[in-house]
């Protein structure tokens, strides 16, 4: 008869988040909460499957291994076999097994395996390629398989049918991941779905510890999204050049070529934003001497020019990773255990690489999926120890800010389309999409025939601080005292101490503003609360919403549209309703709603 584990006791919940964080993996002496919550569920139900989500950082690792380490000790299983999204995190996965014991060949490809080695750690593609093989290894010996990031089983129909077809007599089946699940409604193998309410089914997971959860236990860092705006030019393929302001609603299309200008290293968008990042680091380093800054480029020209804007800007070379070959993992793991300051890297780095002293970020992609987004920023939210704040750096795209203001929403993998008409599902992605984000190499994505156009100017201001739901900040010039307030936040905070530092420093910023004569006030002076970042469509939304009030306010009054539509301007300020911000009109809006309450 087995025996489950002793419970941690009660003071675990307020242990420093580095014990056991900084003992190999595995290794250390009790388990964090969550950890020790999914074993005692799993040794009480004894499932043939269970998934366990938990958020990036948290150590799904240590608990898949310790919960290997049990069921080898007590025969339940007789090898173990790891699936990995890539080459670098099937090493990684190898070496860490190896700190508890479990020796796992990550070089396996055919036969029969050595006899010092309890099991293979293999990628998804590997699997894809030879079901068969893994499917006679499973049905010789009892396994348990350990399916990282889960997602990845959903990429292709191929890649789902394949491990399926390989893992199905497997004796027992852990699924971890630890990003929201595809929006795609292709089924994930031996992940249950169960049907809501509304008809739809979605994904049910054994055991979950979302994000909000880990801040709250000390086990991830609070993140700071620091986002910038600023002029883009480009030219399109019929010749014509286009202007526009990067956050100001624009087509689909438009937003795209904006934020690629923005991202082209010619411009003066990004060497402002990598100068920006680069005095956060030098803050975050007074108190974590080790932090280093990360930039997540779209392809191998752009992580190049990058790094040679760093070069330029520090004096020293950046480490660069180019793809996911051995040299590149090398790379990675001599970076993770020195104290260089910055690496540049394509999309690789994405999910599953383990850095902990990661603390700085760049999102220098176009890549706009919720999946991706959640994944790159989980590369800097491991904590060591507590106190430690992260900080990535935006394009102010209504896409990215929407992400970063849900970060603590949890989502289960929905199997269905929405079922009302014209209802469709936020999280939705394309297939082209979700391809372009969980793509290993880098290739000729063919966007440049999609969107062809040439950059032609960008500039930078910083536009707003945005943390735990809420923005602040108003815009400031590049340099300026204004934006090394909030790049000058210290790397140890307390969450509650980050919330309450932001409202003094945009307190400030107010105050300093309204000592200015107006004539010097050449940026939109305005807390970022009452600029949100809208698409066009939600513009058009909220133009056509006030549009209606004041016609329904004008019947209840008898005051002509005109009239009403002038006193709004005069009352709440700014231009008339064809130019506002969507701020401005949700102040109108407002305003028109409390003029009609007084009149009931």
């Amino acid at each position: 008869m087995t025996t489950t584990p002793a419970a941690p006791a009660a003071s675990s919940h307020h242990l420093s988040p580095a014990f056991p964080g900084r003992a190999p993996w595995g290794t250390a002496g009790k388990l964090r909460a969550w950890q020790q919550g999914a074993m005692d569920r799993y040794l009480q139900e004894q499932p043939r499957d269970f998934l366990a989500v938990a958020t990036p950082g948290a150590g799904k690792t240590t608990f898949a291994l310790t919960l290997a380490s049990w069921l080898l000790h007590h025969h339940v299983v007789q090898q173990v076999t790891v699936v990995a999204p890539t080459e670098h995190l099937k090493k990684q996965w190898s070496e860490a097994a190896a700190r508890v014991g479990i020796k796992l060949d990550p070089e396996y490809s055919a036969g029969p395996l050595g006899r010092e080695y309890d099991g293979v750690a293999v990628t998804y593609a590997g699997v894809g390629v030879r079901p068969m093989l893994h499917r006679n290894r499973v049905e010789q010996r009892k396994t348990l398989v350990i399916l990282d990031e889960i997602h990845h089983a959903g990429d292709s129909k191929s890649w789902g049918e394949a491990c399926l077809e390989a893992f199905e007599p497997a004796t027992r089946r852990l699924a971890l991941t630890g990003t929201p699940f595809r929006s795609d409604t292709n089924p994930i193998p031996f992940v249950a779905y169960e049907e809501g309410q509304d008809g739809i089914r979605r994904s049910a997971a054994d055991y979950t510890y979302g994000y909000g959860n880990a801040l709250a236990d000390g086990v991830v860092r609070p993140v700071i999204f620091l986002s910038y705006s600023g002029n883009m030019r480009w030219r399109t393929k019929a010749g014509d050049e286009i202007e526009a302001r990067l956050g100001e609603p624009m087509t689909k299309d438009a937003v795209s070529q904006a934020w690629r200008t923005a991202l082209d290293p010619r411009g003066e968008w990004m060497p402002s934003v990598l100068r920006a990042a680069d005095r956060r680091l030098t803050e975050v380093r007074k108190g974590i001497p080790d932090a280093g800054a990360l930039v997540i480029a779209s392809d191998q020209d752009s992580a190049r020019a990058y790094a040679k804007l760093i070069r330029e800007i520090t004096g020293h070379r950046p480490t660069l990773v180019l793809s996911d070959d051995g040299g590149a993992s090398d790379r990675i793991d001599e970076f993770s255990q020195g104290d260089d300051r910055w690496m540049v890297a394509v999309r690789m780095v994405s999910e599953g690489v383990d850095v902990p002293r990661l603390a700085v970020g760049v999102y220098a992609t176009t890549i706009s999926t919720p999946l991706f987004f959640a994944q790159a920023v989980g590369r800097f939210v491991r904590s060591r120890r507590r106190g430690e704040t992260a900080s990535v750096f935006l394009p102010t795209v209504p896409d990215l800010l929407s992400f970063a203001n849900e970060m603590e929403r949890e989502r289960d993998h929905v199997l269905d389309k929405p079922k009302k008409h014209g209802e469709e599902d936020p999280y939705a992605e394309s297939e082209k999409e979700m391809d372009e984000a969980n793509r290993e190499q880098d290739e000729d994505t063919g966007d440049q025939d999609m969107l062809p156009f040439e950059a032609l100017e960008s500039d930078a201001v910083f536009d707003r601080v945005t943390y735990n739901g809420a923005d602040f900040g108003m815009q400031a010039h590049p340099g300026s005292e204004e934006e090394q307030d909030y790049l000058g936040i210290p790397g140890l905070l307390e969450p509650d101490q980050v919330q309450l530092l932001l409202q003094k420093r945009q307190a400030r910023q107010i105050a300093h503003s309204r000592k200015k004569p107006a004539e010097e006030a050449d940026l939109l002076e305005m807390p970022a609360e009452r600029r949100p970042v809208v698409t066009h469509k939600e513009l058009l939304e909220l133009r056509k919403q006030l549009n209606g009030l004041v016609g329904a306010y004008a019947h209840q009054s008898g005051k002509p549209h005109g009239v009403l539509h002038t006193e709004l301007r005069r009352v709440c300020g700014g231009p008339p309703s064809a130019e506002c911000t969507a701020g401005q009109l949700s102040q109108r809006i407002a305003k028109v709603r409390e003029w009609a309450t007084r009149m009931k």
